[in-house]
């Protein structure tokens, strides 16, 4: 019987189990499956373009905020540096004047030795580390003479001013010294942040970068289409306002209410003579390029810019962005005014001066050039607040 079976075809199935052929090819399967299962997660590490946009902005924003800690590290170190000098000066001359003072001394006691009169109390009273006490333990006084007295007490007073300065200086230093600290590292930390946020964007390929331009188009032309739309509500509200004015004066045109009107406007006309020229200074500015610390004349950071634009116009504002928010008046951003300062970010780590329209300069960030833009280059929600600085 068993001489008539048929033999099976390779390839065939039995009970269940695949022959070498179909075996090997299974094999072959699995691994090319496997292999794309593990080159998936590879891809997707990639972040997209949408996440380096973000986490580039985000650097950048970063090294602004160190940006503003450095300039106010910068500021201190250089009011602390010029006081310890002040106070090193102050000691060398307390010193000069207590060294001519115990020299005064010295001769009362060389002249003692000489006659053997009250010599050893004179001499230890020199050496002593502490002269008043001596003083007033020994009753030296009794034994001096009126031109003695009035020697040992000038002596004393430089002893004792001339150790307070040594300390006030020694404190000093040890604040300049921190302060120094704070710089070196602000200084680091937007170097660091620079360097990660170029490294990004060396890894994007030219196509990455032409979408990421043209994601940055959309983004201005948004932040131009609210700006109009600002300075349409803005002109509006300053026609509402003229017409009250002129209802008003129609009214009564009485002197009381002529010289209210004159008295009203007076400061508005001094701040916008102002505004003027702060404006003028900035938009002479503009084209020169970004530079993280900078005051001018041939780079600025933001808050460079805003200082030295109101400088030009004889106002004087502090370095930071966190010191100028408050040196001012803050006003609603529907009444903001030429001249004004907008500041951004809830940390108030970017301010750019606003010339009307919805519109500011401002130096940016590293890379980029000061310029005029619309205030809501970042969208609606990163505008902390407008101020009035005069």
């Amino acid at each position: 019987m068993a001489s008539h079976r048929k033999s099976r075809p390779t390839g065939s199935r039995v009970a269940g189990i695949r022959t070498p052929a179909l075996a090997t090819a299974a094999l072959t399967s699995v691994a090319l499956l496997s292999q794309s299962a593990n080159a998936a997660p590879e891809a997707d590490d990639k972040p997209s373009l949408e996440e380096v946009e973000k986490k580039v902005d985000d650097l950048y924003r970063q090294a602004g905020s160190a940006t503003e800690k450095y300039n106010g590290a910068k500021e201190k170190t250089a009011k602390q540096r010029k006081r310890v000098d002040t106070l090193l000066d102050d000691v060398a001359q307390r010193t000069e004047k207590l060294n001519e003072a115990r020299e005064e001394l010295g001769t009362f006691a060389a002249a003692q030795y000489r006659t053997g009169a009250s010599a050893p109390d004179t001499a230890t009273f020199l050496l002593a580390d502490t002269p008043q006490d001596y003083f007033d333990q020994t009753q030296l006084m009794d034994r001096m003479t009126g031109r003695q007295k009035v020697a040992v007490d000038d002596y004393i007073t430089q002893q004792s001013e001339t150790m307070e300065k040594r300390q006030e200086a020694a404190e000093s230093l040890e604040t300049l010294t921190e302060s120094q600290g704070d710089l070196k590292t602000a200084k680091a930390t937007v170097q660091r942040k620079l360097a990660d946020a170029r490294e990004l964007l060396s890894k994007l390929t030219a196509e990455e970068k032409a979408r990421l331009a043209a994601i940055e188009k959309e983004k201005q032309e948004e932040a131009a289409r609210k700006a109009a739309e600002l300075a349409r509500q803005q002109a509006e509200q300053q026609k509402e306002r003229e017409q009250e004015q002129e209802a008003a004066q129609q009214q009564d045109s009485g002197s009381s209410s002529s010289g209210s009107s004159s008295s009203s406007t007076a400061p508005d006309s001094s701040y916008a003579t102002k505004a003027d020229k702060a404006l003028a200074f900035a938009r002479a500015q503009i084209g020169k390029p970004y530079v993280w610390g900078a005051t001018g004349p041939g780079s600025y950071d933001c808050s460079g810019l805003t200082q030295a634009a109101w400088k030009a116009a004889g106002v004087t504002l502090p370095r930071t962005t966190y010191d100028q928010v408050n040196a001012g008046t803050t006003v609603p951003l529907a009444d903001a005014r030429p001249g004004d300062l907008v500041f951004f970010y809830d940390d108030v780590t970017h301010v750019g001066i606003y010339i009307g329209n919805g519109m500011m300069i401002h130096a940016p960030k590293p890379g980029t050039y000061v310029r005029e833009e619309s205030i809501y280059y970042d969208g609606e929600s990163s505008i902390h607040s407008v101020v009035r600085p005069a």
